[in-house]
């Protein structure tokens, strides 16, 4: 099952959502051309450990991965429904929601989870972000999914809020079998999702540029800024 888009037309180029995702792209190229030691150098430089109370990594964190899943399913979710709600804000207010819904998701779980010393990697607040505004703008939307058989492939729409549920559980599902053993991860990476989700959803009708939801707002040039 691959996704490919959602059912919601856009108005403009979604520049600041291919340019997330070609950084978030080159920064993990780069960091495979690294032996192992200089790659873990990288991760506990830039990645946030709140016990460390390096706090500018909150920033730098969203944009590291961990591994290729990681980094597949962030990219994913974030071309399905960052360009609709980036084409609603607007290109530098979209940058500014997707930061704040970051740091805001990453001090939540540097507050529930205190004593983690292990760098914490990922745009995964920022992303729940992006989504929670999604939902709050259209709840009822729906994603074409690829369907790929060995001798067809078919394409499918299913309910977006199965697709945003299904990238939810998957970082949780990932810590699984590390709850026992890392509880402090896990919390972290709860709170960082619900608070950037929550985030998204309270801070979406400041961002958002109210002319961008009305019907005349489609008429006129093919690019708006």
């Amino acid at each position: 099952m691959i996704p490919v888009r959602d059912v919601i037309p856009s108005r403009t180029t979604p520049w600041v959502t291919v340019t997330l995702i070609a950084i978030n792209v080159l920064i993990f190229a780069y960091t495979l051309l690294l032996d192992s030691d200089a790659r873990f150098e990288v991760l506990f430089t830039f990645g946030f450990a709140p016990a460390e109370g390096a706090w500018p990594a909150v920033l730098t964190s969203l944009f590291l991965h961990h591994g290729w899943l990681h980094l597949v399913a962030n990219v994913i979710a974030l071309w399905i429904f960052g360009e609709n709600v980036e084409d609603r804000m607007g290109h530098a207010r979209f940058l500014g929601f997707y930061l704040l819904c970051g740091t805001a998701g990453g001090f939540a779980g540097a507050w529930a989870a205190p004593g983690v010393v292990v760098p914490i990697v990922g745009p995964g607040a920022a992303i729940a972000g992006v989504i929670g505004a999604y939902f709050a703008l259209f709840r009822r939307s729906r994603v074409l999914v690829l369907l790929p058989f060995v001798v067809f492939t078919d394409v499918i729409e299913v309910p977006a809020l199965l697709l945003a549920a299904v990238w939810m559980v998957l970082p949780i599902a990932g810590n699984a079998g590390r709850i026992v053993a890392s509880p402090g991860d896990t919390a972290f990476t709860l709170w960082t999702h619900a608070v950037g989700c929550l985030t998204g959803l309270a801070a979406v009708w400041i961002f958002r540029r109210p002319e961008r939801l009305r019907v005349d707002w489609w008429s006129g040039e093919r690019f708006r800024f």
